[in-house]
């Protein structure tokens, strides 16, 4: 039998062997087959890592920023040159399909991008003559220490994408928490940062159980924490570390909702929402796992997509022509054939069965087919709970009025769309919907890395979001400096106005 890998931790710049007794095992979901052990760092082995991180931050800081982009602009070409290894990591330890898994190195390309124009975007401002004889200058600078704790459902672009370029580029250093589910792609990219020239300290990945993961919220070398997973979780980062004195941004759970007007092309409305809902088998913040729809186009619209969802082909992630991979583990699994027989019990129309989903020579991964639950009312928990997997719950109105307020009655407010060839109900939809992020006959509306990622309500917690120009502004924060210099007469006063430059 072939010895599992046993994970090392990537501390000041070196992959080092924990000395920890507790290990988890890392699963393949699309063969159910063990591939390695996971170590839980120890106490001192997180210490060890946020003493690196603090030591690195000195030289880091003062190295000026047109020396740290340089670093990343070398990044960004070994990426591009280990796609294909990245992808493939991605695709084996967490089960997305292929183009999903390339998606995702690829998100983690364009989050730095974003971090090479720190240049530009952590530029202060300043004024001459705020008062007369004043100049004011405001100067970005960085914090010092920051923590991420990363989620397995992106592997690539949370950890490597939204939490480490910008923060770098700004100046501070990081100590990353990978998903015990999926830490391989984080620890692959600390080795091309290295290559990059990133010096030792000033990136840091450990893995540990949430015990250990304590002492990154409250250790006060660590300035601020981006965390990535369930609100309730986040609630309990958000609490513990502002109570600390740190910055903090959550993202948490979401229930995205699409209202289907009746003016729709069913057709091409059908297909965008089965990308929405079944993509990356419904494991992602941004999914669409519900659909309000207009009664008038409602049989019409259920029946394309009972059709289009029985011909998606079901199977691992890294064969290239599945259309749909596995969930993360047996126990997602399980939970989300819970929240099914949930939904039957509470009244649900079952459409589309994909509890019995074993494709030939993979029966021991952990896969689902796509599910479909018609009938869905607001009173349901299945219609307005994550369930995090390829379920999508069908909730049928007589108005558009009607559909937004089923969509703005859910605590989550992540992501929220509309499809209609209205130019009235799109606005109406845009200013009125409770989501940060709205899409227009778009069912997946993330924005590009120049925006933030705006997630509102129980979605998100905190002042500033990951990405865009909140990124830039929660991993700095702004000095004013105000000045002045004597002239001959200014030399000769003795006497100072209280307010003196500040009227």
């Amino acid at each position: 039998m072939k010895e599992l890998q046993t994970v090392k931790p990537f501390i000041n710049g070196t992959f080092i062997d924990s000395k920890t007794d507790k290990y988890n095992d890392q699963y393949n979901p699309s063969t159910g087959e063990i591939i390695s052990r996971i170590p839980q760092c120890t106490k001192e082995e997180i210490e060890m890592a946020i003493s690196a991180a603090h030591a690195a931050y000195k030289g880091w800081s003062a190295t000026p920023v047109l020396k740290r982009t340089q670093i990343l602009y070398k990044l960004r070409d070994l990426i591009i040159q280990n796609m294909e290894e990245l992808t493939h990591l991605v695709a084996l330890e967490n089960g997305k399909n292929w183009f999903e898994a390339e998606g995702d190195v690829l998100k983690a390309k364009e989050g730095t991008e974003q971090a090479i124009a720190a240049p530009s975007l952590m530029m202060g401002e300043s004024l001459m003559d705020t008062s007369s004889g004043f100049d004011t200058v405001s100067y970005r600078q960085p914090l010092g220490v920051f923590a991420g704790i990363s989620p397995f459902n992106f592997p690539s672009m949370i950890p490597m994408g939204w939490m480490t370029p910008i923060c770098i580029a700004c100046g501070n250093t990081i100590v990353i928490k990978a998903s015990s589910t999926t830490p391989l792609s984080a620890l692959r990219f600390a080795e091309l940062y290295k290559e990059a020239g990133l010096p030792d300290g000033v990136l840091n990945i450990v893995t540990c159980s949430r015990t250990e993961a304590e002492i990154l919220l409250t250790d006060a070398r660590i300035k601020g924490i981006s965390f990535v997973g369930t609100t309730d979780v986040g609630k309990h980062v958000y609490s513990v570390a502002a109570q600390a004195g740190k910055r903090v941004q959550v993202q948490g759970e979401a229930k995205n909702h699409a209202l289907i007007m009746d003016d729709v092309p069913v057709k091409r409305t059908a297909a965008a929402i089965i990308n929405a809902a079944y993509g990356c088998a419904g494991e992602r913040c941004m999914a669409l796992p519900v659909i309000v729809v207009h009664n008038a186009v409602a049989d019409a619209l259920v029946s394309e997509l009972v059709e289009l969802a029985k011909n998606l082909k079901i199977g691992p992630g890294y064969d290239k022509s599945t259309d749909m991979g596995p969930v993360i583990s047996a126990k997602h699994r399980q939970s989300i054939i819970d929240w099914i027989n949930k939904g039957i019990q509470e009244g649900a129309k079952l459409v589309l069965d994909g509890r019995e989903c074993y494709p030939k020579g993979f029966e021991n991964g952990f896969y689902l087919g796509p599910t479909i639950l018609d009938y869905v009312s607001s009173e349901m928990t299945v219609g307005q709970s994550e369930i995090f997997g390829p379920v999508l719950c069908i909730k049928r109105v007589n108005s558009f009025e009607e559909g937004l307020q089923v969509m703005n009655g859910n605590r989550f407010a992540n992501g929220s769309a509309i499809f209609t060839q209205s130019g009235y109900y799109a606005r109406e939809f845009a200013r009125h919907t409770d989501g940060g992020m709205v899409g227009v006959n778009v069912a997946i509306p993330v924005p590009v890395g120049m925006f933030p990622f705006s997630g509102h309500k129980d979605s998100f917690i905190g002042d500033l979001h990951c990405l865009g120009k909140d990124g830039y502004k929660f991993f700095t924060e702004t000095k004013t400096v105000t000045s002045r210099w004597f002239d001959d007469i200014e030399r000769k006063v003795t006497k100072v106005s209280t307010w003196d430059g500040t009227i």
